[in-house]
């Protein structure tokens, strides 16, 4: 799987792959960007993947890190879990196997990250420590910014929340985003969460404006 490839895997699941095509390049990135989650392969020119492992998780202690190699002897697997990553994903890999990786991942670290309570949306029910939602008994996965994304329509309530302050609150004040971005996250997030996606009832547009979220 190509670094194109594995960002066209994550972008429908909301998630922005930043690509780096060597380990010193993804060592810069991860601290300009602060990502939510770093993926690396062991062979990496410049810096080796374990390297890279081993200074991102004397800066951090707590970012999931996973290992995405065709390196799969048990002394690779070992090697890469010794200097602190979470996961060790043998390729090749198949797309679900990944997302419930990475899934698994973000879930062990939320918890400790926020305290903040589940919140229900009409008959949906999120629950940020665990980065997923739920109706009727069927579990949802959310990614990081679509969970702040739903979290930022709820506190808004009733209210119109503009282009800017989804921007702002979801991609950071230092990221700016192309200008359909929003627009292509908000509708693969109505795909996860909306009864019908075609009529949805939970995120409403407001044209020229934002979206809104009605409690009924």
């Amino acid at each position: 799987m190509t670094l194109e490839t594995l960002k066209e895997c994550l972008a429908p699941e909301g998630f922005i792959a930043i690509l780096a095509q060597n380990g010193v390049e993804a060592l810069e990135l991860w601290r300009k960007r602060k990502p939510d989650l770093c993926c690396l392969d062991i062979m990496m020119p410049g810096l080796d993947g374990y390297e890279v492992c081993r200074r991102i998780r004397a800066e951090n202690p707590r970012i999931p890190i996973l290992f995405l190699s065709a390196k799969s002897e048990e002394m690779d697997v070992v090697a890469g879990l010794q200097l602190g990553a979470d996961d060790f994903v043998r390729k090749p890999f198949g797309k679900h196997e990944l997302l419930a990786r990475l899934y698994a991942a973000l879930r062990r670290v939320k918890p400790a990250a926020t305290a903040t309570p589940k919140f229900r949306m009409q008959d949906l029910s999120v629950f940020p420590g665990e980065l997923r939602a739920e109706r009727q008994g069927v579990s949802i996965d959310l990614s990081p910014r679509e969970l702040s994304m739903l979290q930022l329509l709820k506190e808004k309530v009733g209210a119109v929340v503009d282009r800017d302050a989804f921007l702002d609150r979801c991609w950071g004040l230092e990221y700016f985003p192309e200008s359909r971005t929003l627009d292509q996250h908000i509708a693969k997030l109505r795909k996860k969460i909306e009864p019908d996606p075609e009529n949805p009832s939970l995120i409403e547009t407001v044209r020229g404006i934002g979206y809104r979220f009605r409690p009924s």
